[in-house]
């Protein structure tokens, strides 16, 4: 036994634990991480960056939330660029390129020293439950942690699989072991498992490529820093170059099909769709005669170039073929080849909004687990489910954010509705109201619940407050009692504001629409099965996702307005006959 038992139990300490843990901790509760290595907390297994299009937004909320990574993409990032400039303030994103291992070391720091949070090097291989729900883990040498709620954050690293061309190995990721324990626990404990597949690119030394014969791409200049809270960037800032892949590049794909693991057979899961694989890019979309890479610098002080848009698992030989056909790169030296990994994640139907599982109480699951790719969308995950196990611990209501709130509220709601057939990515198409969940305005929506939730502090939020008088009415307030926020800042919000005020109005009010059936409950408990009117399909459904409100059920995929019109008359007589016992029993 552990020497003594904790509030909230983090298994995983990438972008989603780390979230999960400092959130927990920082609301009062004692934490233990649980990583199977304390030298890669926060580590940035694939690519360098934060943040993209609706990325970016998510980080922002993170950030207005009481969250860790904009902050800590700030400390490390070398390069900021605000996507989409040349369109709309709704589809306009923060992404930076970051230094990765300063990046991993600045959240290290920051969970270490985190008052309420211990952290343990030690891999969990089973969840230990009682007749009441969950009450903590055992660990691979046997050791049992007692802890009240458990949240899983496990990455890829569940029965990991790697691939490169023909060759497969285990991995959770490059150099590291899988845990191949855990998942034969949430099956023993009535969890469904599946398999999906993600992958990374090659990386080249920086002295080997040919710049000459790239674009050139810099940053913003003034780089916009992403946390809400910093008022400036003084990391240097470094380029980015662009190329392109060619006909001769694509030819030795086709060449080597037969050794991809991709088109063999040897790999089964499905992989993201919207991320693919330079073998699926050039399959998929034969007419296309070339393909965008960028090649980003990894650190200040590595000369390591990640190879963003190559993302592969051909055969070594092949790689580099590949790699050397392409403009600027025909003397490259691959550092590390790209391969592909499979792994385990729970289909997130099986999840209630809080991110608890619904069948053992006090067991949460966030980041790719669920079935998500990237770090944003898991760190998001991991901030929720934090939060949750302490507010669950406390007997409070649950922190859930809805559509109209935030991105984070889309996210969590299409995974727990919807569910996941290959790799989740947030797009700002996934959102019905966009236009009011911009990057900009993250804080104005989301700062009052981080302060109820004691994640900003009193004197943050009362600059904020400031801050937000100036942008609704205009008053003029010294910067000084704004910082780290400006009169500058709210005078572009106030434009913003302004120039889209009846698009917004009409958002809003098709929100307020929505809310009234997200506000009308499905009684718990209800057997599904027993509801006739329905079909059986809408019945199986139902009782898969359980849905708690009619707007919830509505969104679930294979669901007819008619089944929502069957479900609000039972909702509406389930109401009637409540009130109604209550009366008799006054009287």
């Amino acid at each position: 036994m552990i020497e003594r038992p904790y509030d909230v139990l983090v298994v995983g300490a990438g972008h989603a634990g780390s979230e999960a843990a400092l959130s927990a901790a920082r609301m009062g509760a004692k934490t233990l991480l649980l990583t199977q290595n304390l030298d890669v907390i926060g580590a940035m297994s694939c690519n360098p960056s934060i943040g993209g299009v609706a990325k970016g937004q998510i980080v922002r909320e993170l950030d207005a939330l009481g969250g860790e990574m904009a902050k800590n993409t700030d400390k490390s990032a070398l390069q900021f660029r605000t996507l989409n400039m040349s369109k709309g303030a709704a589809v306009r994103s923060p992404r930076a390129q970051c230094d990765k291992k300063l990046y991993q070391f600045s959240m290290k720091e920051t969970v270490e020293s985190q008052e309420n949070l211990d952290a343990r090097q030690d891999e969990a291989a089973a969840v230990w439950t009682g007749d009441a729900g969950v009450l903590g883990v055992v660990s691979k040498r046997g050791v049992r942690y007692r802890a009240k709620t458990v949240v899983l954050t496990t990455g890829t690293f569940l029965n990991g699989l790697a691939h490169v061309g023909l060759e497969t190995y285990p991995a959770g990721r490059s150099g590291e072991p899988p845990a191949t324990k855990l998942s034969s626990s949430l099956r023993e404990l009535g969890l469904e498992t599946g398999r999906l597949k993600t992958g990374t690119p090659p990386r080249l030394h920086e002295r080997s490529i040919d710049f000459s014969r790239t674009e050139r791409q810099d940053g913003d200049n003034p780089p916009v820093p992403f946390s809400h809270f910093t008022e400036r960037i003084a990391n240097p800032q470094l380029p980015c170059y662009i190329t392109y892949t060619n006909e001769d590049a694509h030819a030795v794909i086709r060449d080597n099909l037969e050794r991809s693991p991709l088109y063999s057979g040897r790999i089964k899961a499905v992989g993201p769709r919207y991320c693919p694989s330079i073998e699926d890019k050039v399959v998929k979309f034969p007419h296309k005669e070339r393909h965008q890479i960028f090649l980003e610098p990894e650190g200040y002080r590595t000369r390591e170039i990640y190879v963003n848009g190559l993302s592969t698992s051909l055969p070594e030989d092949a790689q580099l073929r590949l790699v050397r056909a392409v403009p600027g790169l025909e003397r490259a030296q691959i550092t590390r080849y790209g391969y592909a990994i499979e792994y385990d994640f729970c289909p997130p139907t099986q999840l209630h909004q809080t991110l608890e599982t619904k069948k053992i109480p006090g067991l949460f699951l966030a980041g790719q687990i669920n079935g998500t790719t990237g770090y944003e969308e898991a760190a998001a995950q991991g901030f929720v489910a934090g939060v949750n196990a302490v507010l669950k611990l406390r007997g409070e209501a649950p922190f859930i954010l809805s559509r109209d709130e935030a991105y984070i509220g889309v996210l969590v709601d299409d995974l727990v509705t919807k569910g996941v057939d290959e790799p989740y990515r947030m797009f700002t198409a996934r959102a019905e109201f966009r236009l009011s969940l911009r990057a900009d305005n993250a804080d104005l929506r989301l700062i009052g619940a981080g302060r109820r939730l004691g994640l900003i502090s009193e004197e943050t939020h009362a600059r904020f407050l400031r801050y937000q008088d100036a942008v609704v009415s205009g008053k003029v307030y010294p910067d000084a009692e704004l910082a780290p926020w400006s009169m500058a800042k709210a005078h572009a919000e106030r434009g913003i504001e302004s120039a889209y005020a009846g698009y917004l109005r009409r958002e809003r009010s098709a929100a307020e629409r929505l809310k009234k059936l997200e506000h009308v409950p499905i009684p718990a408990g209800i057997d599904f099965a027993s509801l006739s009117a329905l079909g059986r399909e809408a019945r199986q459904k139902l009782d898969a996702v359980k849905p708690r409100t009619l707007g919830q059920a509505g969104r679930i995929p294979g669901l007819t307005p008619a089944d929502v019109q069957v479900l609000w008359v039972h909702a509406e007589k389930s109401r009637r006959q409540t009130q109604e016992a209550a009366v008799e029993a006054e009287s």
